[in-house]
């Protein structure tokens, strides 16, 4: 085997080595494209397969993207082709999010959400293809069920009747379903869920009728029994009504508590109430209006109004008039018979009579409007009720000072004027729309607050302020008296350091002339000669006394500074 292999590598070679730069190149790009090809095909291979969640292309933009936002809604990832199909990743969550399309009415008219059957085949007879339609159906009715997240496992049973000849005859379509539904669920307590399996049904079996559906949990508790939920679906309305009230109310409040406590404050204005009676319930209503005819409307831009309206407009008339003339004749009755008339009247059978009769018909037409509406719940009747605190003022004495009494600041009440609270009154209705006709009622009230501890709280911040300044003057006064002081102990210092120099002036004074009167003396006498320390001292105290002599005031500070060194 060996042998085998290097003979036909060594048979390789000798090619290669015949073979051309053209044909090389050839070789190698052939072998890059078939690299290349089996990537490809490795890659399309290994790419997952998508699976349609409705079979049709759905052609209608907005409704596609209503079923992409509703499988996001899922965490679903959900791809369109070029064509408008919608496709998930697999199967399973396929028959999930087809479940939950059909709950949420979201499958397109005229399309079918299961296309189960394009393959037919000869070999099976007609009986056979039915029953195997049948089953399929079953099948994919209860995958599609058990797909849903609230539902643990089905079953789902399907009765077809036979066929007959008339179709009065024939047995309705039934379907039964057990589900188990997962720990948690809220399934077999909501409504909009039932309904949606309900409608599953009704889509995938042709001819199901409601009334022939029943849904049950594991424990035999019928969960389609919709008529016995009118109590529920009432207590249900009622509830959403009446938080749509509060919110309403609430709605009123924010606004009208908003302008007042911009006006008035938030400390003035507390306490606001508002009571909205409203009745729930839908009403149709049958109008039939009757309005004058307008024969000319107004000139547009006219400086007065020069329409024509009337009441009505003849229609159709009728005139007719009767007269007669001639002698009246009380009949008799048969001939041969003893007449009727009595006698009183008998003997007026010769008098003359003459009728004159007219009669005039108008049909007389005016506008006319027939409408119906369906009427909304509206408020019946609004009440508001608002508490408004007056204004309490501090009084003041000539001097500007509140006035103090047994520790407190005296204070006086300003309440609400009448001008105010009507302009209240004014503001409120106009933000509830009052309408006496429906008996609105705005109450607006002066009552005093409570504000013993706020005042309290005043009084006590004002004193300590007052304290605070107190001291602060009582510390300036302190400061300036310390400031007196250190500039008169300074100025006496000033004068002790003057007389000191005075003194040491003086005292240098009276030693410089007693040095030079004991050298006038020295000098009557025999000169002793002097050491050389000596005539040094000397020579500095005649210089020092020359200096002081011509500059007293530097001599001064001279000594003041080897005064203040020792």
């Amino acid at each position: 085997m060996g042998e085998w292999f290097k003979k036909a590598i060594d048979q390789i070679k000798n090619l290669w080595a015949k073979w051309s730069l053209t044909q090389k190149i050839i070789l190698g790009v052939i072998c890059l494209a078939a690299i290349i090809g089996i990537i490809a095909l490795f890659s399309i291979s290994s790419a997952p397969t998508l699976v349609p969640v409705i079979d049709a292309p759905i052609k209608n933009e907005e409704f596609r993207n209503r079923i992409v936002t509703r499988i996001n809604e899922e965490n679903v990832k959900v791809t369109v082709s070029p064509t408008g199909v919608v496709m998930v990743n697999d199967e399973e969550t396929a028959r999930r999010m087809r479940a939950v399309l059909v709950r949420e009415d979201l499958v397109p008219a005229g399309i079918s959400p299961w296309e189960l059957f394009d393959r037919e085949s000869w070999t099976i007879d007609a009986q056979t293809k039915n029953v195997q339609l049948q089953r399929a159906l079953t099948q994919m009715v209860s995958d599609h069920i058990k797909s849903i997240a609230d539902i643990d496992s089905t079953h789902v049973v399907i009765t077809f009747p036979k066929d007959t000849l008339f179709a009065a005859d024939r047995d309705p379509v039934t379907a039964s379903v057990i589900i188990t539904p997962k720990i948690g669920s809220d399934i077999t307590a909501n409504r909009k869920k039932v309904e949606g399996i309900q409608k599953l049904l009704k889509f995938a079996v042709a001819g199901l009728q409601d009334e022939n559906i029943t849904i049950a949990d594991n424990d035999g508790n019928v969960l389609n029994d919709f008529s016995g939920l009118a109590e529920f679906d009432r207590l249900e309305n009622i509830k959403k009504g009446t938080a749509l009230i509060r919110s309403l109310e609430t709605q009123y409040r924010a606004g009208i508590l908003r302008a007042l406590q911009q006006t008035y404050t938030i400390d003035r204005v507390r306490d606001l109430n508002v009571k909205i009676d409203m009745d729930l319930s839908k009403k149709a209503v049958d109008l039939e209006e009757y309005y004058p005819v307008t024969i000319k409307p107004r000139t547009p831009g006219g400086t007065y109004d020069d329409s024509e309206i009337v009441p009505s407009i003849t229609l159709s008339e009728n005139t007719s008039s009767t007269t007669y003339k001639g002698t009246n004749v009380t009949p008799e009755g048969p001939s041969g018979a003893e007449g009727q008339t009595s006698p009183q009247f008998r003997d007026m059978t010769s008098g003359y009579g003459e009728v004159t009769q007219e009669t005039k018909t108008t049909n007389q037409v005016v506008n006319k409007k027939t409408s119906q509406e369906e009427r909304i719940p509206s408020p019946d009747r609004v009440t508001v009720s608002v508490n408004i605190d007056g204004v309490w003022k501090i009084k003041y004495d000539e001097k500007g000072k509140p006035v103090i009494t047994n520790g407190a600041m005296e204070r006086e009440y300003a309440p609400l004027t009448p001008a105010q609270i009507s302009s209240v009154q004014g503001l409120i209705q106009g933000a509830i729309g009052y309408s006496p006709a429906r008996g609105d009622s705005v109450v607006v009230t002066n009552i005093q607050f409570d504000r013993d501890k706020e005042f309290a709280q005043a009084d006590a911040e004002y004193f300590k302020a007052q304290n605070i300044r107190l001291a602060i003057i009582i510390g300036l006064a302190l400061l300036a008296l310390t400031i007196i002081a250190i500039i008169v102990v300074r100025a006496i210092s000033k004068e002790i350091d003057r007389r000191r120099r005075l003194q040491e002036e003086e005292r240098a004074r009276r030693e410089q002339a007693e040095r030079d009167r004991i050298l006038m003396a020295a000098e009557g006498e025999a000169e002793v000669p002097l050491s050389a320390e000596e005539q040094a001292r000397m020579s500095l105290y005649e210089n020092i006394a020359n200096m002081a002599k011509d500059h007293p005031d530097g001599v001064a500070q001279l000594i003041r500074t080897w005064l203040l060194e020792e």
